[in-house]
């Protein structure tokens, strides 16, 4: 194969910014209209013109973009995935700079979607930009898909998978936002890690509902329909989900361990070989690292009442559950409604994704991201690991065995925070690391 020698297009910053002005905010859209979505699909064949000519492209559901480099061969392709809604702004938060200005300053690009996720999906457009700008052609096809609702169900995302699965079309790899690359990955371990999500916890919304006796509240029963939910969530606690060691974070800790000594690799060494005194570690860290070993309960919408005078006939509570590895979502109702104990306490399914399969670390696919990341931040180990959140990439894993989850961006643990927070913003070096790992990625593809 000849050697290609690629010119990096300068303003990767600035296509950013001009991204991060559109206010594609998912969960807005019927107040805010189409046009952002529509002015940003605009905005690629604007900032990306050979992506737009030579691509073949179309949209998906409201919004979602699908394109197709075609590849020398004929092997199964590979699946680039971002997203370009982002969620909301508190507009009482106390941002240093607007969130929707995409202001460029101070190393950084400031603004709601820097980092989640119009940051990751600018690396992906820039690196395909810069590789047709150099006449490249890959080994196999590359798709790219820009999904417009993540932050709101991902109904998009879904459609392109059933597409894509109608079509014969099995990905050889799927790459979606999700991991990053972090300093000290655990309390106790030290150095940079790119942590690359293999498995995807699930993701379960439930309805609590309880009736009562309505009345006047200057004589309250005993037990009212508030007071059924607020007991129903009290009853809810950290521990309702026992914890276990998915085979995920045994590797994770074994990557962990060639990159450590002392009495840290013998700790890491500890819990690889007693799964399940790393269950019970994690747990006691709380955190992050207690996310990754169990199912967790998050209580975040309660309703009930008409008056502050009148008690009211029903109530209830919304609870957000990220369901570890292993579990199933009729499991888990089960399970609440056991803790719960109370038949007068309904518990509703709202809607829900089951975990995914946890995808391979042994394999080509994740050799290839792990050649990619040691081009973009050669200092990082690669580690498998569980994502928390729920992304686009759950609706492939049904048909493709090899999904990962990684956006190519160093992200402290402050910026990390920054994540559907306050000033969140990504570093310009950090973007053009992310281009860098994408087109290593796509001139390594094999045959």
């Amino acid at each position: 194969m000849t050697e290609t020698t690629v010119t990096v297009r300068p303003g990767i910053a600035e296509r950013l910014s001009r991204m991060i002005t559109l206010p594609t905010v998912s969960a807005e859209r019927a107040e805010r209209g189409d046009q952002p979505f529509l002015g940003f699909a605009d905005l690629i064949a604007d900032l990306y013109p050979r992506l737009h000519a030579e691509l073949d492209r179309e949209v998906i559901g409201e919004g979602g973009l699908l394109y197709r480099w075609k590849g020398a061969g004929d092997a199964d392709p590979v699946l680039l995935m971002a997203h370009y809604d982002v969620v909301p702004v508190d507009l009482s938060d106390d941002w240093t700079h607007d969130p929707f200005s995409g202001e460029i300053s101070d190393g950084y690009v400031h603004g709601r979607g820097a980092l989640d996720d119009k940051g990751p999906l600018v690396v992906i457009l820039d690196a395909v930009e810069n590789l047709l700008a150099a006449d490249f052609t890959p080994q196999r096809d590359v798709y790219v898909w820009l999904g417009p609702d993540e932050e709101s169900h991902g109904a998009a995302a879904r459609e392109g998978a059933r597409v894509l699965h109608e079509r014969g079309i099995v990905p050889w790899l799927v790459l979606d936002e999700g991991g990053a690359v972090v300093d000290a990955p655990l309390p106790f371990v030290d150095g940079t890690a790119a942590m690359v999500g293999v498995g995807e916890k699930g993701v379960l919304s439930v309805r609590l509902t309880a009736r009562g006796d309505g009345g006047h509240a200057s004589a309250p029963p005993k037990l009212t329909a508030v007071g059924r939910i607020a007991r129903a969530i009290e009853r809810l606690t950290p521990g309702t989900f026992p914890s276990r060691t998915p085979r995920t974070i045994t590797a994770m800790l074994s990557a962990l361990s060639q990159g450590t000594s002392g009495a840290p690799r013998l700790l890491l060494r500890l819990l690889i070989a007693v799964p399940r005194l790393s269950a019970i570690a994690f747990t006691r860290l709380g955190g992050e690292p207690a996310a990754m070993v169990r199912t967790t309960i998050a209580p975040t919408m309660f309703e009930g009442g008409t008056a502050d005078n009148v008690l009211p006939s029903q109530a209830s509570a919304t609870i957000n559950l990220r369901l570890a590895l292993g579990t199933t979502i009729a499991q888990t109702v089960r399970r609440l409604e056991k803790r719960i104990n109370d038949r007068s306490v309904t518990v509703t399914v709202i809607d829900g994704d089951e975990p995914s399969p946890e995808s391979a670390t042994d394999n080509a696919p994740f050799a290839l991201i792990t050649q990619a990341v040691s081009a973009s931040h050669p200092a990082a180990l690669t580690v498998p690991y569980i994502v928390f959140a729920a992304t686009d990439a759950r609706h492939f894993h049904r048909f493709a065995p090899s999904v990962y989850r990684f956006a190519p961006l160093s992200m402290s643990s402050e910026l990390r925070a920054t994540l559907h927070g306050v000033n969140e913003r990504v570093a310009v070096s950090e973007l053009e690391r992310g281009e860098l790992f994408h087109r290593t990625l796509i001139m390594q593809l094999p045959q």
